[in-house]
């Protein structure tokens, strides 16, 4: 009966690491400081973001070439219908498209880990997502452009330029996101 505490006790806290807000991207910014939270430009060091990548849209069915959004700020975030964190992030990304598309943002949702497309779509309408919804499941190269994926959410803030300059792993708080996307349109 112990050993099954023992195992319960250990899973409660890998899933609680699994959901924190782990974030090192956002702080060491390889070397360089983050965007501040009061604005601030991409770092210098930014690297480019690798679009060339052709991903169907799961709700018109079509191919979408991500390399087809250069020129807008990009909020690229990675998620599954299962994601605690990635639920209270969606509200926000809905938001900012909304208050932020007519000046150039463009978000985008890769869903991963969720090889049962049948719960996307209406996890989609359900939630009112009116952002790109595309599927990310099973796709090394996407993985491998964007990752390491530690764990979801992984959201991606690319500048027009097409530069990575911000990634966050975990729940990331809503003014950060903003701060940054406000900093690049």
């Amino acid at each position: 009966m112990r050993i099954r505490w023992v195992i319960a006790a250990a899973a409660a806290l890998a899933l609680a690491l699994l959901t924190l807000p782990a974030d090192p991207w956002s702080e060491l910014h390889f070397g360089e400081p983050a965007i501040s939270a009061a604005g601030g430009a991409c770092p210098a060091n930014a690297k480019p973001a690798n679009l060339n990548f052709t991903l169907k849209d799961l709700s018109t069915n079509r191919d979408v070439k991500l390399s087809s959004l250069r020129g807008k700020v990009i909020l690229l975030d990675f998620w599954a219908t299962w994601c605690g964190p990635c639920k209270i992030e969606i509200p926000w990304f809905i938001e900012f498209r909304d208050k932020y598309a007519a000046k150039g943002l463009e978000v985008v949702g890769v869903v991963t880990e969720d090889p049962d497309l049948k719960k996307v779509k209406p996890f989609i309408s359900t939630w009112k997502m009116n952002y790109t919804i595309l599927d990310g499941n099973d796709r090394d190269d996407v993985d491998d452009a964007f990752g390491p994926m530690f764990g979801l959410p992984v959201t991606v803030v690319i500048s027009r330029d097409g530069k990575i300059c911000g990634k966050h792993v975990g729940l990331t708080g809503k003014d950060r996101f903003e701060a940054e996307i406000k900093s690049l349109l």
